[in-house]
């Protein structure tokens, strides 16, 4: 019977899917339900050094084949937030991805130590939010930068450090050998994409920062190349980001270089249940294509051409 075990370098996983950052985040108990649902991991929402509201509403738009969001990146604060991982914790056997953002490599380090003295099983930093002003892709885009941030969270965490890069970049492989560079242990692709909506009756943008990250359906496709592109570049693990709705899109995310993926969007549309239908969905087509195990499948496409 194929086995759904996997490890994303010294994170072990006992089934590949995680919940992503920014969906369920806000509390314990909702990446609990995340969890019991079948996630094997959850990352949290993407926290600051100091408390950040966000911007104001609308900042959701939903389309046919996805969301386009721009939150701005609302979070209590280091802080606070402890409270948050110190209650998931409680409940042993959860894996916890602790995700941060700053604005320079000083804040990474400070947030990195701080995170990491929580016990998270490993660092997310997000170079990739598409929207909020002076962090996420701003500084994300800089190969230089990338490099100098990753390797300030390497010496300030006692965890593993996985870097989320953005696809809106002319190169983002590049992005992920200056991650590796910098001592990344994973690389998690891809963030939203950048993108608007306009209103054709009130003649303006829907959202009110005007732009926005794209997600769902409608980025499977670049985030898909985007994994394949890095798994070329890099030699450290991958996590496949974007559109992932059924066991067959994980399994090409997988085939793309993958060791693991994340769903974000599809949690958002579908509920938590959404873990336990993929990870079904992906053992039959593992039965039935006669693949025995995810790590059998990860970069199989690469071997194809």
């Amino acid at each position: 019977m194929p086995k759904l075990d996997s490890s994303v370098g010294k994170v072990e996983l006992e089934n590949p899917s995680i919940l992503a950052s920014g969906i369920l985040g806000e509390t314990a108990e909702s990446m609990i339900r995340a969890v019991n649902n079948g996630a094997g991991g959850v990352v949290t929402k993407s926290i600051g050094v100091e408390p950040r509201d966000g911007y104001l509403n609308p900042t959701i738009y939903s389309f046919p084949d996805g969301l386009l969001n721009a939150m701005g990146l609302p979070n209590p604060g280091m802080n606070e937030y402890r409270h948050v991982i110190e209650k998931l914790k409680s409940e042993p056997g959860h894996i916890i991805i602790g995700s941060i953002f700053g604005k320079d490599e000083k804040e990474f380090g400070i947030l990195a130590e701080a995170m990491s003295s929580l016990k998270v099983d490993a660092l997310e930093l997000n170079l990739s939010c598409p929207h909020a002003k002076g962090v996420g892709s701003e500084i994300g885009s800089d190969p230089d930068m990338v490099e100098r941030v990753v390797r300030s969270a390497k010496e300030h965490s006692s965890v593993p450090v996985w870097a989320k890069l953005t696809p809106n970049t002319d190169d983002i492989s590049a992005l992920a050998m200056s991650a590796e560079n910098g001592g990344a242990d994973a690389i998690v692709a891809i963030n939203t994409v950048r993108a608007m909506a306009i209103s054709a009756r009130l003649r303006m943008p829907v959202l009110s920062n005007r732009y926005g990250g794209m997600s769902g359906r409608a980025v499977k496709y670049v985030g898909l190349r985007c994994v394949y592109e890095i798994y070329e570049s890099v030699d450290i693990p991958i996590v496949g980001v974007g559109g992932i709705y059924t066991g067959e899109d994980a399994a090409e995310y997988l085939m793309a270089g993958a060791s693991a993926f994340e769903i974000g969007t599809a949690v958002a549309e579908k509920g938590p249940e959404i873990f336990s239908a993929v990870n079904r969905s992906l053992h039959s087509f593992m039965k039935k294509e006669h693949y025995s195990s995810i790590q059998e499948m990860t970069g199989l496409a690469h071997r194809q051409t």
